[in-house]
Formats: structure tokens, C-alpha cells, sequence
């Protein structure tokens, strides 16, 4: 149970730390893109994203506690999996400029 709320934690704060905007080198891809290509996403949406998704995830966490494992593992990674396509069209949609 320590070991979830830890992972917990850190995705919570993580997550506040993206959406502050002092986190922009953690979203992957984007830290790494060139300036040319940085200037095609507009990064408040972005931030918006990925800080949300490292927030949604935390409470899932919880689900790996769940008294049948079986059963809290196969939710966690449905919302997991779920939660990250949606990240990624928005990311690749809305966050993008036109």
C-alpha cells in the first residue's frame, strides 16, 4: 500500500508541476523536438493534456490495491490505456496549431 501511495504521489505532483508550465522538458517528445517543430504545438494546451493525464492516473493507482488483484489490475489498465489515446489525439489534434 506504501509503495501505491508513493506512485501515487508522484504522479499527482508531477502532474502540478506540468500544469504550473516549469515542467515542459518532461513531456516526451517534446523536449527533445527542434525549435521548428516546438512552434507547431501551442504548449499551454499541451501542459493542459499531459498534466491531466498524469492526474487522472494517480487516483488509479488505487485500483492495484483492490482486495481481488486480478480485478484491480485489469481496471487500472484500462483506464491507463484509455486515458493515454485519449492524451495522444488530443495532444495530436487539439493541442497542435492550425
Amino acid at each position: 500500500m506504501a509503495t501505491i501511495i508513493i506512485i501515487a504521489s508522484l504522479l499527482f505532483i508531477l502532474g502540478i508541476f506540468i500544469l504550473s508550465g516549469k515542467g515542459d522538458n518532461l513531456i516526451a517528445g517534446y523536449n527533445t523536438a527542434s525549435k521548428k517543430d516546438k512552434e507547431k504545438y501551442n504548449v499551454k494546451r499541451l501542459r493542459l493534456v499531459f498534466g491531466l493525464l498524469l492526474i487522472l492516473l494517480a487516483p488509479a493507482c488505487f485500483l492495484l490495491n483492490y482486495k481481488d488483484y486480478i480485478s484491480g489490475l485489469v481496471s487500472f489498465i484500462v483506464i491507463t490505456v484509455i486515458l493515454a489515446f485519449v492524451a495522444i489525439i488530443l495532444g495530436n489534434t487539439w493541442a497542435k496549431k492550425k
